[in-house]
């Protein structure tokens, strides 16, 4: 038995290296690019809930673009109690770029994302009727480079894309972020592996909701931000719509936008985590055990052949749990960390493991997805 699990586990992580979109490599990184004047016109879109800490920063930073064509930003007040709107107001805005909403009441049906998302593009709509341009749907806890939107519409225009979204950089200062981020961008690229999504005849659809640069006719094509209103996942579920509808898609990792959130503890990764993870297995608890015995087979099984078994299950382990850290280590390198920190990876697995069968947890005692003191029992509804 344990022979056989241990040759399982060996053939799986010999088709996740060779036949799984690469996603070990470090991915595409989209670099400052110079555009060519005029450009297309570009709307901001931050929905924004109590981002005191980072919306300044966050906001600025926008205002600051030296962007070659018309530009404007638009951020909904999403019923903050700290004071997000009026300190994004009180920013110097010579040119008249920044709209602030205050957001309305949230229908149902409706995440409370998207219809902050929601009433920021139709006020991009009802001032500017035609679709023409793009939209940029963006975090008000990034903080951008001047040349970032720029550099995203030329990569859109060059490659005639309808999507660009990129990773942005995450904060890793802490204990906790240097042992638990760098697995988190891993992990996404295990799930949706940029080769796959970037090539137009793989099914493979996926986005990072930091950033997503998006034109205006490739959104109305596919019915609107209400298309996903109910969407917990929205960037993935956005990028899924699109590509079905014929659309080209481009998710890379950014070196001109920057995530201001910190999670100094490993508590607050573990929230980041449980908030959508069920979400991600549609709440399905075969999917769950699915996975967790997935889990069980990839990064615990070699580890224990490795160190408890003999003969050839214990060199088959050995062989597994080099491969899986080697794996790790063009993640490790673009945090510019040691690439020791793999040893600790396996540890990782079990932590994110964890934490989604906390969120399924959660979501079968009744409290569900858990986010800007808002509960969502069910996709889109308190």
């Amino acid at each position: 038995m344990a022979g056989f699990c241990a040759a399982l586990a060996a053939l799986i992580w010999l088709f996740l290296i060779f036949f799984h979109g690469r996603f070990w490599q470090a991915g595409p990184i989209l670099r400052r690019a110079r555009a060519k004047a005029p450009l297309p016109p570009v709307s901001v879109v931050v929905p924004a809930r109590d981002e005191a800490e980072s919306i300044r920063r966050c906001t600025a930073s926008l205002l600051a673009q030296d962007y070659a064509g018309a530009f404007r930003v638009v951020l909904t007040d999403d019923g903050s109690t700290d004071g997000t709107g009026a300190l994004a107001q009180g920013l110097p805005d010579p040119d008249a770029r920044l709209t602030v909403l205050d957001g309305q009441r949230r229908p149902s049906g409706w995440s409370g994302k998207l219809w902050a998302v929601q009433q920021g593009v139709l006020r991009v709509r009802e001032d500017s009727p035609e679709d023409q341009g793009y939209i940029l749907l963006t975090d008000a806890d990034i903080e951008h480079d001047p040349g970032h939107v720029s550099t995203l519409v030329e990569k859109a225009e060059r490659e005639k894309l309808d999507m660009v979204s990129e990773m942005v950089e995450l904060n890793c200062t802490s204990a906790a972020e240097k042992a638990l981020v760098p697995a988190f961008v891993f992990f996404f690229a295990l799930l949706y592996p940029f080769a796959r999504v970037n090539d137009p005849a793989s099914r493979t659809a996926g986005a990072a909701g930091g950033t997503i640069l998006i034109r205006r006719d490739a959104l109305t094509r596919i019915g609107g931000i209400e298309a996903l209103k109910s969407a917990l996942i929205d960037d993935c579920t956005l990028a899924a719509h699109v590509k079905r509808t014929g659309g080209r898609i481009y998710l890379g990792h950014s070196c001109l936008a920057r995530s201001i959130r910190p999670y100094p503890h490993p508590r607050d990764i573990w929230k980041m985590i449980a908030r959508t993870a069920y979400v991600q297995l549609h709440y399905s608890p075969l999917l769950l055990l699915g996975t967790v015995l997935g889990m069980a087979l990839v990064w615990i099984a070699p580890v224990f052949f490795a160190l408890f078994s003999k003969g050839l299950p214990r060199r088959i382990g050995l062989a597994v749990c080099l491969i899986s850290m080697g794996s790790y280590i063009p993640t490790l390198r673009r945090f510019r960390m040691s690439p020791l920190w793999a040893i600790l990876l396996p540890v990782v697995a079990v932590f994110y493991t964890a934490a989604t069968v906390s969120s399924a947890v959660n979501h079968h005692r009744g409290r569900g997805v858990q986010w800007k003191n808002r509960a969502y029992t069910e996709a889109g509804h308190d």
